[in-house]
C-alpha cells in the first residue's frame, strides 16, 4: 500500500482534524450551524482524500462523501419527524461505511477522520430528531 506522498502530511492532517473536531465540540452552536460545521469537516475530509497516492481509495472515499453529505442535506430540509429519522439511519449506515472502508483499506489517518465525521454524524443527526420531536408534542 502507497503512503502519502508528503512525508509528515499525515501527521499534520491528524492534527488539525483533533483540533477541528475539539474545537467544534466545546463550542456551543446551533443546530444548522453544526450541521454546516459537519459538512466542512467532510470537505475537509475529501481534500485529505485527494492527498492520498491510492486512486481507488480516494474514489470509493469521495463517493461516501458525497452520499453522506446528500442525505445531510436532505435531512436539514426535512420537516417531518418519520422521514428526519428514517434519513438519520440512512447516515448512520452511511458513516459506518465509511469508517469501515477507512479500517478495510489500513489508513489510520482517513479512519480517525472517518471516525471524528461518524460521531459529529451521529451528534448532529440525534439533535435533529430531538428538535422535531419537541415541535410535533
Amino acid at each position: 500500500m502507497s503512503k502519502c506522498k508528503k512525508p509528515g502530511l499525515g501527521k499534520f492532517i491528524a492534527g488539525a482534524t483533533i483540533g477541528a473536531g475539539l474545537g467544534v465540540l466545546f463550542a456551543p452552536k446551533k443546530g444548522s450551524e453544526t450541521r454546516a460545521e459537519l459538512k466542512a469537516k467532510l470537505d475537509d475530509l475529501v481534500k485529505q482524500i485527494k492527498n492520498i497516492d491510492i486512486d481507488e481509495v480516494k474514489d470509493e472515499f469521495d463517493k461516501k462523501v458525497e452520499e453522506i453529505k446528500k442525505e445531510l442535506s436532505d435531512l436539514d430540509g426535512e420537516k417531518v419527524l418519520k422521514i428526519a429519522k428514517e434519513k438519520t439511519e440512512v447516515i448512520k449506515e452511511k458513516v459506518q461505511e465509511l469508517v469501515d472502508l477507512a479500517i478495510e483499506k489500513g489508513t489510520p489517518v482517513l479512519k480517525d477522520a472517518a471516525e471524528e465525521v461518524k460521531q459529529k454524524a451521529i451528534e448532529v443527526t440525534k439533535d435533529v430528531v430531538k428538535k422535531l420531536e419537541k415541535e410535533t408534542k
